[in-house]
């Protein structure tokens, strides 16, 4: 990754909930990067160095289940990455993240990460809501590996990026997104997501262009998301 200095000290997650007289500690600490289209940025088993935050550009969270890629997460503006590295009993990140585009990152190391956390009160706080809502959405997750279908899947996972994203003018996702990559996020294969979207086009329900996926019809896609 190259070295820029594309941080503000106002865009991410951590800088929106410290303290101001800690900025000037974080701005002493900080590092920041360009990661191409591609690059790995976090490898799963690699040993916990510190935290990343997207300052610009999207980034896939995933790791490996036996032979196969699952997404578990993407991030985008202002998002913390490789805090799931951060455990009393692990020593390694236990996932992989990769730049999805050409993406400005900003990383902390692990020790500053964890002063901070017991110096700014919000921040530990703010920081605790979302290790909640992210374990939320992985038992959602699970529960519907388990029980949906995978065009039901589908429906969840492109209006959830719909959500995340939004839309561009022509009212497309503002992610372009690989079948191979759609899949590893819904838990299926890509032959499999490949035969089911073609169900949603046939049904009017999505429209697509290249990688990117547009929404015609939510009510639809909202119907297939609570069977």
């Amino acid at each position: 990754m190259k070295k820029n200095n594309s941080c503000d000290l106002k865009s991410c997650f951590m800088c929106q909930l410290t303290l101001k007289e800690w900025h000037p500690a974080i701005e002493s600490h900080k590092r920041n990067f360009i990661a191409k289209k591609g690059e790995v940025i976090i490898k799963e088993g690699d040993p916990v160095s510190g935290v990343y935050f997207v300052t610009s550009g999207n980034v896939k969270v995933h790791k490996q289940w036996g032979d196969k890629e699952l997404i578990l997460r993407f991030a985008n503006d202002g998002a913390i990455i490789g805090h799931r590295g951060i455990s009393s009993s692990i020593s390694t990140y236990p996932i992989s993240a990769t730049a999805l585009e050409t993406t400005k990152l900003c990383f902390v190391d692990i020790d500053f990460f964890k002063t901070t956390i017991k110096v700014n009160q919000e921040f530990a706080y703010g920081l605790l809501m979302f290790y909640a809502d992210e374990l939320h959405a992985s038992e959602k997750k699970m529960r519907n590996l388990a029980l949906m279908s995978v065009k039901g899947r589908l429906a969840v996972a492109i209006l959830g990026l719909r959500d995340q994203f939004g839309l561009d003018e022509e009212g497309f996702l503002n992610l372009a997104l690989s079948r191979q990559d759609l899949a590893a996020f819904t838990g299926a294969t890509y032959e499999t997501v490949f035969r089911t979207m073609n169900e949603l086009l046939a049904e009017k329900l999505i429209i697509v262009k290249g990688k990117q996926i547009g929404v015609l019809n939510e009510a639809g896609l909202t119907d297939l998301s609570s069977k």
